[in-house]
């Protein structure tokens, strides 16, 4: 890829911050590894769903914002000149779009949940980002996408079928060394019970969204502060022990996950309360959002089931690549 054809691939993707788009999968995967299910068709289409609302929010953030952005960051795609505002809007409504029609493939509920995440996003762009609802308004878009995997995966979970009990006589008669009757399958966890590490999720990205509105002039001590104190209060939640029946590992794999999520969020978060210059508030914005793969990997490996490890260990992976995509193109 050479000349302008590079260009423009590159503004598109400094648009739609491709450098975040590994912290996207991981709501829906940690959604379904809550309620103790494999992933299946209904995770997938949650996670679609995911990267078109979140990538159509990047672009309609931006087109609302190109006039402001002019003035602080001209290097941007849109006051820069290297995507037009009519483009940016026709691509954050056809995200939109596709979104949710990936979300109504996966059942009513799932519809229900992706329209109100697509609202919180639109309404977050266009009236709460300079208000002080804007951080409730991140933190609710995060929560509602990882329930929105919870749900999705839900709907399209095999049930169980009914099991029918033994005649009374074939129990009453039954030799002492016969089978015991075969117990019912366990019934999947309903999703609800993806309302705790919903809520874990949005208090990060309150902090994040939080810190976030003094990157380009910095200055804000206190906010930093605020949000190093809930970091620390998310990694020893994260790091309490799953439940005694969860092998050994487990245990070692969440202390580390705990850890990992600590160092990545909050020593940029230090740095930027000692310094509050829009550099260290930058990267402090930057590592809050890559600390959401290891805070998503902790709170899917919360129940210590394997599925919950094998979802842990599959979202960490993502990681290396928001490493790597962060240092060519930046994620705020």
């Amino acid at each position: 890829m050479r000349g302008p054809l590079r260009d423009t691939a590159r503004a598109w993707a400094e648009l739609l911050r491709i450098s975040a788009w590994p912290t996207v999968p991981g709501d829906a995967l940690t959604g379904a590894a809550v309620l103790a299910l494999r992933p299946n068709r209904g995770t997938a289409l949650a996670l679609g769903t995911s990267l078109c609302l979140y990538t159509a929010g990047m672009a309609f953030y931006d087109w609302a914002d190109h006039a402001e952005d002019a003035q602080e960051r001209p290097e941007r795609p849109l006051p820069s000149g290297r995507v037009t505002p009519r483009a940016a809007l026709a691509a954050a409504t056809a995200l939109t779009a596709t979104g949710l029609a990936l979300a109504a493939r996966a059942g009513r509920p799932a519809l229900a949940l992706a329209t109100a995440l697509a609202t919180t996003v639109w309404a977050y762009d266009l009236r709460l980002k300079h208000t002080p609802a804007g951080p409730a308004a991140m933190a609710a878009a995060r929560a509602l996408d990882l329930l929105l995997g919870a749900t999705a995966t839900h709907h399209r979970a095999p049930r169980p079928g009914p099991v029918t009990p033994p005649a009374p006589a074939a129990t009453a008669h039954r030799p002492p060394h016969a089978a015991a009757p075969t117990a019912a399958p366990t019934a999947p966890v309903r999703p609800p019970a993806a309302l705790p590490p919903a809520l874990a999720l949005a208090a990060h990205t309150y902090g994040v969204t939080a810190v976030s509105r003094h990157e380009t002039q910095g200055g804000s001590t206190r906010t930093p502060l605020a949000a190093l104190a809930a970091t620390l209060a998310l990694a020893a939640r994260t790091a309490q022990p799953p439940p005694p029946t969860a092998p050994a590992p487990v245990h070692l794999l969440r202390s580390l996950l705990a850890t990992t999520y600590l160092r990545t969020a909050g020593t940029p978060l230090l740095h930027a309360a000692l310094n509050p210059s829009p550099p260290f508030t930058q990267r402090a914005v930057g590592g809050g959002i890559r600390a959401l793969v290891p805070l998503q990997a902790a709170l899917a490996a919360r129940n210590g089931t394997r599925t919950g490890t094998a979802t842990a260990l599959a979202v960490l992976g993502l990681a290396p690549a928001a490493r790597a995509l962060a240092r060519k193109v930046s994620p705020t």
